[in-house]
Parts: C-alpha cells; sequence; structure tokens
C-alpha cells in the first residue's frame, strides 16, 4: 500500500510562473463545484502549499465538508475521511496490529490516516485520547504503533472540521492540539448570489460528480518545495517576531503566540506570496495570514476563534509595518 502513495521524482527547480499556474488550475477545478470565497480559497491552498494542516470551524451547513472533498478529488491522491465519535478509538484512526491465521503472525492494517488527505469531521466530537493520536502524525508525519515508527505518505494534509455552536457530546480541542493546525477558518455564509449559484448547481446534479483531478502528487510536493525557496528578507522577520511579541502583551491575551506560531506565519507568508506570483514575502503577505494562522494559537480573556482574531487584528494596527 505505502508503494502506490510514493510520489515521482521532483523538478529542482520551479518558477513562480509555473506555480501560478498550477494553483489557478487547481482553484478553478474547485470554484467550478463548490462556491467558496476567493480570500478563503487561497488561504486553504496556503496550507496545502506550506505542508502544513487545516481546520475548518463553522456551523452546520456552510459547506466544510464539500469544500474538503472538492480538494481532494481534484489531486491524483488517495483520500480517506474519519468521521469522529465518541466511540472512536485511536487504533481507528491509525490503524492497528492485527493476527493473520495464515501468516501464523500479526500483520499491520493501516488506519484512514495512511493516505495524502484525509479529511477528519467533526474532531471535536472525538475524545481526548483519539485526539492525542492524531498529534505525532500533524506533527511530525509519521504513526508510533506498538514501538514500530512508520513514515506517512508524502504530501500529506489534513483538513479538519468542527462544529463550535453545539457543545453537547464534544470535546474541545487542547492548546497543544490547536497548534498543530497552520491555519483556522470559518468559511460563513455565502453572499445572496452565491447562494442562487448553490441553489442552480443543486438542481439536476451534485455537484462533486464528474470531477476530474487537475494536479498530481508530483506537482503538490513541486509547489511545496517552491514555497520554501520564497525569500523573506530581514526587516520581514523582524515584523513577524514584533507581531508575535505583541500578542504576548497583549491585555485581552492569556498566553501569546509561541516561536513555533511565528515560523508558521512566515511559512503561510511564503506560500500566500507564491500565490500571488512572487518569490519573495511582503507585509501584505503576512497581515493577510496573521489572523488565520495566530488566533487559535494564542488564549484570549474571552474564548473563541473570533476573539482570538480581535486580538491579533489589534496587534496588526498597533505595530509598525516595515517599508
Amino acid at each position: 500500500m505505502m508503494g502506490a502513495l510514493t510520489p515521482m521524482s521532483l523538478q529542482t527547480t520551479f518558477p513562480p510562473s509555473a506555480a501560478a499556474g498550477l494553483v489557478e488550475r487547481l482553484s478553478a477545478n474547485i470554484k467550478a463545484a463548490v462556491v467558496v470565497e476567493d480570500e478563503k480559497l487561497r488561504l486553504i491552498l496556503a496550507a496545502l502549499m506550506s505542508g502544513g494542516h487545516l481546520l475548518l470551524e463553522d456551523v452546520p451547513g456552510i459547506g466544510k465538508t464539500l469544500v474538503a472533498k472538492a480538494l481532494a478529488k481534484s489531486l491524483a491522491a488517495v483520500f480517506k475521511r474519519v468521521q469522529c465519535t465518541p466511540d472512536l478509538l485511536p487504533s481507528d484512526v491509525t490503524g492497528s496490529n492485527l493476527y493473520d491465521q495464515h501468516k501464523q503472525d500479526f500483520v499491520f492494517m493501516p488506519g484512514p490516516l495512511f493516505a495524502h488527505v484525509v479529511l477528519v469531521d467533526e474532531i471535536n466530537r472525538a475524545t481526548p485520547r483519539t485526539q492525542s493520536s492524531l498529534l505525532e502524525a500533524l506533527a511530525e508525519g509519521q504513526i508510533t504503533c506498538d514501538g514500530v515508527t512508520r513514515k506517512l505518505a508524502q504530501p500529506f494534509f489534513v483538513i479538519a472540521t468542527q462544529n463550535p455552536v453545539e457543545t453537547v457530546g464534544t470535546f474541545p480541542l487542547p492548546e497543544a492540539q490547536l497548534d498543530r493546525f497552520l491555519i483556522s477558518l470559518n468559511l460563513g455564509y455565502p453572499g445572496f448570489e452565491a447562494e442562487v449559484t448553490i441553489l442552480e448547481r443543486e438542481e439536476h446534479a451534485a455537484p462533486l460528480e464528474g470531477m476530474r483531478p487537475v494536479l498530481s502528487l508530483d506537482d503538490i510536493i513541486n509547489l511545496q518545495q517552491a514555497t520554501m525557496q520564497v525569500d523573506v528578507a530581514r526587516p520581514i522577520k523582524e515584523y513577524i517576531i514584533r507581531l508575535i511579541m505583541a500578542t504576548r502583551q497583549h491585555p485581552e491575551v492569556i498566553l501569546g503566540v509561541s516561536p513555533r506560531g511565528g515560523v508558521a506565519v512566515q511559512r503561510a507568508a511564503q506560500a500566500m506570496a507564491l500565490l500571488r506570483g512572487r518569490d519573495f514575502v511582503t507585509p501584505d503577505d503576512v497581515k493577510t495570514v496573521a489572523p488565520p494562522v495566530m488566533a487559535h494559537r494564542l488564549l484570549s480573556r474571552k474564548r473563541g476563534l473570533e476573539n482570538g482574531r480581535k486580538a491579533v487584528r489589534a496587534v496588526l494596527d498597533e505595530v509598525e509595518v516595515p517599508v
């Protein structure tokens, strides 16, 4: 199984113009099936290109699962879905060793995390024990079962969803778990014309019917490698550090953004620059990615992602932007 998940050889150089073409093809394919704001879609793609993971938090019916499926169908990749429930066990996610009568030995049966794109639906319905089983996979791209460590396929992209309104039978994600997600987003309600478009697409067929992959695994890994080659000048690095240090001193914040959060902001800003056709980061790239990257990484006095975003926006207004 693992052989089928291994990408082909990669290009050593990948110019921003080539990256822009791939991103445009992927965006067009997704938008042909689902209705999503351009800014939100760019942030979703930035998470993928950064090699990070995505947390979508919104009320039911917004289209979180639909967006995840549309992205997966646009890639020539193995896609798996985990439907979280309180009785879900860690082994149901990671896999386990089962006894094979014919071989007279234990054989490892991979769980759904052994895929390229994994949708973890309603992650806050899983128990803390099951949630913690995702930590190693999200942070290190590997899984340890019965003392044996197995590397996950590359690219490896997790999209988790959760409903912030319903609290019965849910287990809030701890800070250590939230920190493993590069970007956290609310899709929000669509506008009037967008909702009409949704009705038109759903009138005679399911919107995902007929979707075909437009990017290969090599394309995704090339995009991820190109993201890491985007230049970040010293003044931009200092700007990022001033932002995260300002969160630690904000009166409405109990626990500010960690140094790892600063690394996440830089990586997401590199992806945003590449999405915009550049091989260097500007302050605007940092300002675009700061709220969705930093808000879930800080602990505000008033709980909730929106309060975290307010604190980040206040910090963005206070910290001087480099020229």
